[in-house]
């Protein structure tokens, strides 16, 4: 089985896919993780390289090409990006998404070494910003707009659950389609 694990900045996306791995026993990757060592290889923070995407559609194809990749050639493993449910139709789709406010707590001040945010309020903005140009450039290049709920098997809210909670749901969602 392949699950794509897509959704909004903050929304846990991540850490549910890499505990949903370990639990399944599946591999686990991120295209966030994939596009952050690009923009550190550059010199760039992650809001640079959205930036310089709109302008430079490589970035966009070789991070596309990597996950159709995987798609085609792996089974059993867990994707958390935004666009591998539009790149990896035949996984099992699953959006993510919280309160803003409550997405920026969890990374306020959290190190990823290609960005830190020093108050709920840098990352509300910063969040807002990156989803929104993204969104534009991928419906203007895929025609997919990944805030779209329709385009999901299963659509979680995370806004009043801890990570165990959204675990154990799609869990149980992944075993009735079992």
């Amino acid at each position: 089985m392949i699950i794509a694990i897509s959704g909004t900045a903050g929304s846990g996306k991540s850490t549910v896919a890499k505990i949903l791995a370990e639990k399944l026993g599946y591999k686990h990757y991120s295209m966030g993780d994939f596009q952050r060592e690009i923009a550190k290889a550059k010199g760039l923070s992650i809001l640079k390289l959205m930036e310089l995407e709109k302008t430079d559609p490589s970035i966009d194809r070789m991070v596309d090409e990597k996950q159709k990749k995987i798609g085609q050639t792996e089974d059993n493993f867990i994707i958390d990006a935004w666009l591998s449910p539009h790149f990896i139709p035949h996984a099992y789709k699953i959006f993510m998404d919280a309160d803003p406010k409550i997405r920026s707590k969890r990374v306020s001040g959290k190190k990823r070494e290609a960005e830190t945010y020093k108050t709920e309020e840098e990352a509300v903005e910063a969040f807002r910003k990156r989803e929104e140009i993204n969104k534009e450039r991928w419906i203007r290049y895929y025609g997919f707009d990944y805030t779209d709920k329709k385009n999901y098997d299963l659509v979680v809210d995370t806004t009043d659950k801890d990570i165990n909670q959204v675990v154990e749901l799609i869990l149980g969602e992944i075993k009735k389609k079992s």
